[in-house]
């Protein structure tokens, strides 16, 4: 259940995606909404132009009041804010822990203090700092909840994903993709039910890890009686997961992480930095505790 969400917004076009959506899930779990906008600041940078430093926060003040009328007019209730730091992913995932916010939503690109949240380094430091899951949604993504990927290399992080997207599927009566990336001398793709000459071309290990992988998600939907398919990809893990959400028509993709450190080894190494990066629909990224 997801009962508080946290908006990042900076005013800017790419920031529509998060907000359109943020204020939709809000109104369909009856959650409050935090509206928050950081203004990447110092202490020097202050001190050289105070003026154009009161400007910034003026403007951000106008995105957030703007973000809060939006959400009550959908009967949402909203509070809003601005704040300074210069660590904006140190902010937000204090505010979120201090809210005790269920979810981060936020754009995929964006300008001023918020610019760099989801390019290189920053995107690793927000995710992996955060206390909860964050849901980058790119400016013309929609939360259709039609279609589902989630990405398994089975591990514990792609395990607590795979719960995550099987009750996402469960409660909005979506499809459930499972998908898994295995490397091979061909780069054409597999699926579940490729031949064994195919198979022949991936090392036993690795092909059988990838199904037991995949059955392991498949057992746990099974459960919880949401219907599921599967694929097996050969190629580069983001790449798969890319084409497969683009073939598929996923609206979400739902990615692990490995918590509050060590966020350079999310899921799939680099992969979720990727997949957030060049993927059309919304990714998800699961904290596990």
């Amino acid at each position: 259940m997801i009962s508080h969400i946290i908006i990042c917004t900076d005013g800017s076009e790419y920031s529509e995606g998060a907000i359109r959506e943020g204020i939709g899930l809000a109104k369909k779990n009856g959650a409050k909404i935090t509206a928050l906008s950081v203004i990447d600041f110092n202490a020097e940078f202050d001190a050289l132009a105070p003026d154009l430093l009161e400007k910034m926060e003026e403007e951000a003040a106008g995105h957030v009041r703007a973000l809060k009328g939006r959400a009550e007019k959908e009967g949402v209730s909203c509070v809003g804010f601005v704040t300074r730091s210069e660590n904006p992913y140190l902010s937000i995932a204090e505010e979120a822990s201090e809210r005790k916010a269920d979810l981060i939503v936020m754009g995929r690109r964006g300008r001023t203090g918020l610019k760099r949240l989801l390019m290189g380094s920053v995107t690793k430091r927000t995710i992996g700092h955060a206390p909860c899951n964050v849901l980058v949604v790119p400016r013309n993504a929609a939360l259709t909840c039609r279609s589902i990927l989630v990405a398994t290399d089975g591990s514990k992080y792609s395990e607590a994903a795979a719960k995550e997207a099987i009750d996402l599927a469960k409660s909005c009566g979506a499809d459930l993709i499972v998908v898994a990336a295995v490397h091979a001398e061909s780069s054409a793709p597999l699926d579940i039910v490729s031949s064994n000459m195919q198979k022949d071309m991936i090392a036993a290990k690795e092909m059988s890890a990838a199904e037991n992988s995949i059955k392991l998600v498949r057992e746990l939907a099974d459960k919880k009686q949401v219907k599921t398919s599967a694929l097996i990809y050969a190629g580069s893990p983001a790449d798969v997961i890319a084409y497969t959400a683009k073939e598929k028509k996923a609206d979400l993709i739902v990615v692990g992480s490995h918590g509050r450190t060590g966020i350079d080894r999310l899921l799939l190494g680099s992969v979720a930095e990727r997949v957030i990066g060049t993927a059309e629909c919304a990714t998800l990224v699961v904290k596990t505790a």
